[in-house]
């Protein structure tokens, strides 16, 4: 991977890591345009606090702004989401893989139908104990009794 690449994602990330960036995003998500005012409005923040958070947006590409006189309108950029998630589907099909082996082998049936398991050491027919109740470790005493005195 491209260094530049490299670091768009990690700005990306960086800014989807915030869960008000997330709000904010969602919030553009539902328009085309709107400003950075009424984009403000349900968060119980400072302008200046919500200003920042779109600084941080605005270098991880994922929103433009344009200044219309006194008024600046936000839209969303989905163009840096697209490369990470580009990234991500790369581990999902992964894990998806390993999760599909991991439920045939489970879904095997390997055992013959009237037949238990082998027992394993410690339990007597090869089944794990049904109990709910946590085994307590006996406590050792610190030493061993002493003489007694006799009269």
């Amino acid at each position: 991977m491209v260094n530049y690449q490299e670091d768009l994602l990690n700005r990306t990330f960086g800014a989807l890591a915030d869960p008000t960036r997330r709000a904010l995003l969602a919030r553009l998500g539902d328009r085309v345009s709107i400003s950075v005012s009424e984009l403000a409005r349900p968060f119980a923040m400072s302008l200046p606090a919500v200003m920042k958070h779109l600084d941080v947006l605005s270098d991880a590409g994922l929103v433009a702004r344009e200044k219309t006189g006194r008024t600046v309108a936000c839209r969303l950029t989905a163009s840096p989401m697209k490369q990470a998630m580009d990234w991500l589907n790369r581990y999902q099909r992964f894990w998806s893989q390993n999760l599909d082996r991991l439920a045939a082998f489970v879904e095997e049936d390997t055992w013959p139908p009237h037949q238990p398991p082998p027992a394993t050491p410690g339990s007597p027919t090869g089944r794990a104990s049904r109990s709910s109740a946590v085994s307590m470790r006996s406590r050792k005493k610190s030493m061993p009794r002493g003489p007694t005195r006799k009269k």
